[in-house]
């Protein structure tokens, strides 16, 4: 067996991950080795260079494309996402409204006649014109004009824009097979240039994908080998492959797969690449795959069938502070094995990737330079490096950088120990140039692909070299002076004013971020299972924290939903006695508003150190895999961070009951308990009877911050504990998250025992939909939906229910998805690589198999998953649906309900959608940007995702809480929670009807839309998070007396809400099946109240409240959030074209 990448080495190379960036850049300006003197001749050189490049007639079309459409004109990222789309959708309607979306809205005219180019010109007048024909924003007969001129030419229209982009796409990829572009290529080889073929392609997302892949690598092997003609394999043609195409799930999490099934197809194609006589390179990938990569290139480099062969190639990025470190290691495994490899070293791509990533798991540092000279410095002193192991290394130098390359001929002293590259379409004026002067070898990194491959491609070069700043956009920019174009990038370290938010850093002021755990990172993954594995047999013990002495039930065992012999521990749930001394001994948090902060961002900080303890728990007693165990925390301490920061002095309530659920038994928790006791409030907290074990350890730590026994008292049981809670007239308050049957039953009680108009704040369950258009790029939209219906063993109120897919691209997407459902790992949820744990418990299983079961005698199984012999699995599944209607209930389990759509159908199936009732969670994916606004204005959700998942809503910046029977509001995590535990500003009307009845008002037919307010919310870069505020249903003003119903509008209106005036007295038994209004206003005496209340309770449908004083905010209008991913067309323009 090959011996394996050394421990020693792989740590080194992680331990570098998050390095502080001022150290490695100091080391860096010591490796470079330049005196200021060198420095200045590289830059003069560099500067001579721009010059002789503007001086030839021929610049390169991407030159000429980025100087005209850069990041920095609408026009310009308008064309790179309707190039990103456009190919790859199959029907006319859809392409008419893409093309509409993007070009109408631009202002193509201002770039006519200013390119040097013809083609771009060509480009830009029938853009101009096609924009012109689409825009309707023009007043009388004109707009009728155009409007006929429209219906007339589309189909023109469309096959102009689709010859154009692939006209476009042609001048950048090579050729669409490999025969194709190896024709292609001899007219660069006749000049001197040599090859490196890139077949392009999405990463593998299915077994298949990934054979298809290994499979084209092979015959393109097979085809280059036929060009291999020199003896020098330095001289031939070569080809790049990349690991995730070859393995579908080519991630840390999955690393004994990814040895066992992808390091023996690497082998294979560098076997028949040293057969052939060429080069093969592994393609650089994520910064959190990076030291996996090693451990496949150490076992493939060490494979003795490979001795002899000089053409194992690698990538190295220099934007990874890690670089030096890479290529050291590289090095050492070359002197190990007795080989000669390729190193090619790049600037890096995908950068603002890994920016986002850092900042979304809230990691301190990031894997990659925060500023682009740190990356220019770093490529020049890891060139120096790399110039200093040609005894072991063939250096590759790929840029396309004046500067970058003066500085290489500065410090190479051999032009035969080297080479430089370039992409295909670039750089070919300033190679040719330098292989003319300076006798160096070029390689052209030629990408070799379909059309609707070759696009996304196109999009990623613009966004990278489409910042001012880069020197592809600045090359044939006249205005920029060469000295500027050249400059020293030594003399630009610490001058960024880029400001980059830190994990830590994201979410402030509002709050400061809980830690991130990196799960793709070898020191981080040890720590946790150093920190958890001493409880891996531990045995907790549950039972009432009471301020007086307890009085349990007798102690009862807690199961592992995995493991039906592991017993985590016992709980001896509370009993009636118990409950009433925890109503006896409550008493609100009094203490003053800056100690309960203090206390509570202690709680907080206890939590994260308590990480291991918390993890293995969360693992044993509620079947929750490490990513999910991961969120949790962090949601936990995310909400107290918040609410402290969101406390005020206003007074509380008073006695709030909490009830929070097994499927988030820390986070919903503590979120719950977080906000009453920021209020000031006693809290009576109930956790699920399934994971009371997590619910104590929690509480305790609470206690341990500082939080008194008078203020939190844990009440653990069943349904009967909570009947117990919810029906006294001691309540002040309650706060629920779970089924809405259950909620609706705790109405029922507190209709009948709690004050008329207590607070309820119900977070329920939902019928969540996804809708995916044919502009969506399939493997993004697979993994969103993967992991909105599949993660969690889908059992997140959040998760997608039913997915809704546009006809023209459901046979390969539903292919798609079973492909990639079936590379799913099912197990212990305590390993790494279990992707889907159990469901909660036996009778949790049988429900949603029998749901399943039935479905599979009416012949709509789509598709399923074994399951483990061991635990309480229901294997992840899809079944086939007419529609979202066909489904009765929300089955809370990994079970997707899959439905088509012709693309003339949208609003239907937004109506569909809002007729069940629900509105929780909703997903869109589509590149339209009018069709974005459209059905984030039609759909009746809380919260709206574009183009990513529609699970793990983030606190204070992704409000989370659905309308109608997802919840009553408001929103968990958001600026109008807080003030619902506070004391009610209660009204005493004295004022009385005259009349003896009055008639209820019907509701508006239209209720408004437009949003009264809308927030822009924090989150990490690359994502948009917007909160509006929009009328709930109209409330219902019944007085008593005109004057009192006058004032309860005013107030109602005052908050944007829309107000309905009572007539006259009306029966409180009327209100049993009256229409859905959004509250009740009463100001009267209680008895009434109390009538009113147990009309409303007796109701089916949402929960309406009784309002007995001044509304807040949250009762008259409803909270909406979208969550728009703004990359998903290729990358962050905004974050690349900031850059600096």
């Amino acid at each position: 067996m090959n011996k394996p990448f050394t421990t020693d080495l792989r740590h080194r190379v992680d331990a570098q991950t998050y390095a502080d960036q001022e150290a490695v850049l100091d080391q860096l300006v010591r490796q470079a080795d330049l005196s200021a003197g060198e420095r200045a001749a590289i830059s003069a050189d560099a500067a001579q260079l721009v010059r002789d490049i503007r001086g030839t007639t021929q610049p390169g079309l991407m030159e000429v494309f980025l100087a005209e459409y850069g990041l920095s004109t609408d026009e310009g990222v308008a064309l790179m996402c309707l190039a990103e789309a456009l190919l790859r959708v199959p029907d006319a309607d859809t392409i008419d409204a893409l093309i509409e979306d993007k070009i109408a809205p631009s202002d193509w005219g201002r770039h006519m006649g200013h390119s040097t180019s013809s083609l771009v010109n060509a480009s830009t007048w029938a853009l101009m014109l096609t924009g012109r024909v689409l825009d309707d924003d023009q007043p009388g007969p004109v707009r009728h004009l155009r409007a006929a001129i429209k219906r007339l030419g589309e189909p023109v229209i469309r096959t102009a824009v689709s010859r154009a982009m692939k006209e476009m796409g042609r001048q950048f990829v090579l050729g669409e097979d490999i025969d194709a572009a190896m024709k292609r290529a001899e007219g660069m080889e006749a000049k001197g240039f040599t090859y490196s073929y890139d077949m392009l392609g999405e990463a593998a997302r299915t077994e298949r994908d990934a054979k298809r892949y290994h499979l084209s690598y092979s015959r393109a092997i097979a085809a280059i080998a036929s060009a291999c003609n020199e003896e020098d394999i330095r001289l031939n043609p070569g080809i790049s492959v990349k690991l995730s195409a070859l393995h579908p799930r080519y991630e840390v999490a999955q690393e004994e797969a990814v040895m066992n099934e992808l390091v023996p197809r690497l082998r294979a194609l560098a076997l028949l690449a040293k057969s052939a006589g060429m080069g093969l390179n592994v393609d650089a990938e994520e910064a959190d795959r990076l030291s996996l990569s090693l451990e496949v290139i150490e076992r493939v480099m060490g494979e003795p069938a490979l001795a002899g062969w000089d053409g194992f190639g690698i990538v190295v990025q220099a934007f990874g502070p890690r670089a030096g470190t890479v290529i050291d290691a590289l090095y050492e495994m070359a002197q190990r094995h007795d080989r000669r490899i390729m190193v090619r070293l790049v600037k890096g791509a995908y950068w603002d990737t890994e920016i986002k990533r850092a900042q979304v798991e809230g990691v301190d540092g990031f894997p990659v330079f925060t500023q682009k000279a740190a990356t220019d410095v770093s490529y020049i002193a890891n060139a120096r490096k790399l110039l200093g192991m040609t005894d072991r290394i063939y250096p590759q130098f790929a840029t396309h950088n004046a500067h970058t390359v003066a500085a290489v001929l500065r410090m190479a002293d051999d032009p035969e120990t080297y080479e430089f590259q370039r992409l295909h379409g670039m750089g070919e004026t300033l190679h040719t140039l330098v292989m003319k002067r300076n006798k160096t070898r070029c390689r052209i990194y030629a990408p070799v692909g379909a059309h609707r491959d070759l696009l996304a491609y196109l999009v990623r070069r613009l966004l990278e070299n489409g910042a001012n700043s880069s020197f592809v956009n600045q090359i044939v920019d006249e205005d920029v002076p060469a000295e500027v174009v050249a400059a020293d990038p030594f003399e630009q370290l610490g001058k960024s004013n880029l400001p980059i938010a830190r994990g830590p850093e994201v979410f402030l002021p509002t709050r400061g971020n809980a830690r991130g755990f990196d799960l793709a990172h070898a020191p981080t993954l040890k720590e946790i299972d150093d920190a958890r594995d001493r409880f891996r047999a531990h045995r907790w013990e549950a039972a009432p924290l009471l301020a007086g002495k307890a009085k349990p039930e007798a102690p009862v065992a807690v199961a592992n939903p995995f493991d039906p012999k592991d017993q985590p521990g016992t709980v001896a749930n509370a009993s009636e006695v118990d409950v009433q001394i925890a109503f006896d001994s409550a008493r609100p948090w009094d203490a003053p508003l800056a100690e309960r902060r203090r206390i509570l961002l202690r709680a907080a900080d206890l939590i994260e150190e308590n990480y291991g303890e918390i993890f293995a728990l969360l693992a044993r007693e509620a079947g929750k895999g490490l990513p999910d165990c991961v969120a949790e925390l962090r949601e936990g301490v995310d909400f107290l961070r918040y609410y402290a920061g969101q406390a005020t002095n206003t007074p509380p309530a008073g006695i709030f009951i909490c009830i929070s659920p097994w499927n988030f038994p820390m986070a919903i928790f503590t979120g719950q308990i977080s906000a009453a006791l920021a209020a000031g409030n006693a809290v009576l907290a109930k956790p699920a009877e399934q994971t009371p074990l997590v619910a104590h350890l929690t509480v305790e730590l609470l206690y341990r911050a500082g939080v008194p026994r008078t203020a939190l008292q844990l009440l653990p049981g069943g349904g009967a504990v909570g009947a117990m809670l919810t029906g006294t007239a001691r309540v002040n308050g309650v706060a629920f998250t779970g089924s809405t049957a259950t909620a609706l039953k705790i109405r029922a009680s507190m209709a009948e025992h709690c004050a008329p108009g207590t607070p309820l704040i119900a977070e329920t369950g939902g019928l969540n939909a996804m809708i995916v258009d044919s502009t969506a790029l399939p493997e993004q939209a697979v993994q969103a939906i993967e992991e909105s219906a599949f993660q969690s063993a889908g059992q997140r109120c959040s998760a997608l229910r039913c997915l809704y897919v546009q006809e023209d691209i459901a046979e390969d997407l539903t292919r798609m998805l079973t492909g990639a459902m079936q590379a799913l790992h099912l197990g212990d949820p305590w390993n790494l690589s279990t992707d889907v744990g159990p469901v909660i418990d036996e009778a949790a299983r049988k429900g949603i198999q029998d749901h399943i079961e039935q479905a599979r005698t009416e012949g709509r199984l789509v598709a399923e998953m074994p399951v483990p012999a061991q635990g309480t699995f229901v294997a992840p599944t899809i079944l086939r649906v007419n529609g979202i209607a066909d489904m009765e209930r929300e089955i809370f389990g990994p079970v997707l309900h899959l439905a088509t759509f012709k693309s003339h159908e949208l609003d239907s199936v937004i109506d569909a959608i809002n007729g069940t009732g629900y509105g929780l969670t909703f997903g869109l994916h589509t590149r339209i940007d009018d069709r974005v606004q459209h059905v984030s204005e039609r759909i009746e959700a809380g919260n709206i995702y574009v183009n990513r998942n529609q699970i793990g809503a983030i606190v204070g910046s992704q409000p989370f809480g659905g309308e109608g029977l997802s919840g009553t509001g408001p929103k968990a995590g958001g600026p109008n929670y807080l003030p619902r535990f506070a004391a009610p500003d209660l009204q005493e009307a004295r004022d009385r009807w005259e009349d003896a009845a009055g008639a209820l008002p019907s509701l508006p037919p239209h209720p408004p839309v437009k949003p009264i307010e809308t927030l822009s919310m924090p989150g990490p870069t690359g994502e948009s998070n917007r909160l509006s505020t929009l009328p709930r249903p109209a409330l219902l003003c019944m007085g008593p007396g005109p004057e009192t119903v006058n004032a309860q509008a005013r107030a109602i209106e005052a908050l944007g809400g829309v107000a309905l005036r009572a007539n006259g007295e009306i029966a409180p038994e009327a209100l049993t099946d009256g229409p859905g209004y959004g509250g009740l206003l009463w100001w009267g005496d209680e008895d009434t109240a109390r009538a009113i209340e147990r009309a409303l309770s007796r109701r089916t449908g949402p929960i309406i409240p009784l309002i007995r004083g001044l509304p807040d905010t949250a009762r008259v209008r409803a909270e909406r959030h979208l969550c728009v991913d703004t990359t998903a067309s290729g990358g962050n323009a905004a974050l690349l074209g900031a850059m600096a």
